[in-house]
């Protein structure tokens, strides 16, 4: 791998035009050696060069399935950490911007679920024999690999409720991080009460929980959420009712317990992209995602005469995966036309081992 010798100050520059340009010649140039893949949530101007798009799971398996030499993920971190850990060993995965993060992500730390494992070990003894580990799909490699460690598994929006079975199956109780907002919705439609599924602060000790609390709880839910989907309200919803009393609700579930409990359908964005196009023509959809998708999908369903609007009164969208740009696509792309790797993700051995065990018994399990 060589370092690369463009910088990025002579990119940071480009007028948009420009830098769509630079982008085509550089893919020209590298054919079938780069694979581009975009998350829905991708800024449209970046979107339009995907060779595969999707959510960052399917991306991640589909990249491994090519023979591309370098992956290059539009999306944020630990997505292309996941293209990385189940990539073929020769395959490089890449971040056009190493500043594209997740929010959720970055709230639950390696450090804080360490705590937090031993402070429940405090309360319930051995919490290996008690508590699975499910740590949602978008987090941290370590993270995963720390549930590979200790008898966990991983989940994505789609198959949560499959997974929490599997989890219950092993032990009694979950840990659930770093969302609890798809943790509670999933526990919701399982029949748990509420007050079994208790938010564990991190940054308060034992959580913030009283031992009875711990004792009684069926899930414990990381104190984590979405900042996109907080966004959106059940008054958003009952609002829109009022003026489109036929028109169709559809949530994901990172969403607030009562917006996904007043929506019509609830699921992942693969979820909401497939409903909406098999749905009637001459529809109306609220929907409460990401505004890019939910753009996107606005003007592809129009020759239909369906009619699909954002949910939130306010623009709402994933500001991290928006810093990559066609400044930094050009740029990496260019790089790697020269023989040049910049922003190279690579999970450490130790962890990727326990991580992709981890991600292999989701696989089998959903």
């Amino acid at each position: 791998m060589q370092t690369a010798t463009i910088s990025f100050d002579r990119f940071n520059v480009l007028a948009d035009a420009q830098a769509q340009e630079r982008i085509r010649a550089a893919r020209a140039k590298l054919g079938d050696r780069a694979v581009l893949l975009c998350h829905h949530y991708q800024r449209a101007d970046v979107y339009q060069h995907a060779d595969l798009t999707g959510d960052s799971l399917k991306l991640a398996k589909l990249a491994s399935q090519t023979d591309a030499e370098y992956i290059v993920f539009c999306g944020v971190h630990f997505m292309a950490e996941v293209a990385d850990i189940l990539s073929k060993p020769e395959q490089i995965a890449i971040l056009p911007d190493l500043a594209a993060g997740c929010s959720m992500a970055d709230m639950a730390s390696l450090a804080k679920v360490e705590r937090c494992w031993r402070e429940l070990a405090e309360v319930l003894g051995k919490p290996d024999e008690l508590i699975t580990p499910v740590t949602y799909i978008n987090s941290a490699a370590d993270l995963k690999a720390f549930c590979g460690e200790h008898g966990g598994i991983v989940c994505t929006s789609t198959n949560a409720p499959t997974i929490l079975d599997w989890a219950f199956a092993q032990r009694e109780k979950v840990l659930f991080f770093p969302d609890q907002h798809l943790g509670r919705w999933t526990g919701y439609k399982k029949g748990i009460p509420l007050e079994q599924m208790v938010v564990w602060d991190p940054d308060l000790e034992h959580g913030g929980l009283s031992p009875e609390q711990i004792r009684s709880a069926k899930i414990l839910l990381w104190k984590g959420h979405c900042s996109v989907h907080q966004m959106f309200q059940e008054s958003h919803i009952r609002r829109w009712r009022m003026q489109h009393p036929e028109g169709i609700v559809i949530s994901h579930p990172e969403s607030n317990l009562d917006v996904c409990i007043n929506s019509d359908y609830v699921g992942s964005t693969e979820y909401i992209i497939n409903t909406i196009k098999a749905g009637a023509a001459n529809t109306r959809w609220l929907v409460g995602t990401e505004l890019n998708l939910v753009s996107r999908l606005a003007d592809e369903m129009k020759p239909e005469g369906k009619i699909v609007e954002f949910m939130a009164p306010t623009v709402c969208m994933c500001s991290t995966m928006q810093r990559i740009d066609p400044q930094h696509l050009a740029w990496t792309l260019e790089n790697l036309a020269e023989g040049k790797v910049v922003n190279p993700i690579r999970v450490p051995a130790h962890e990727a081992t326990l991580a992709r065990l981890a991600l292999e018994r989701m696989l089998a399990v959903s």
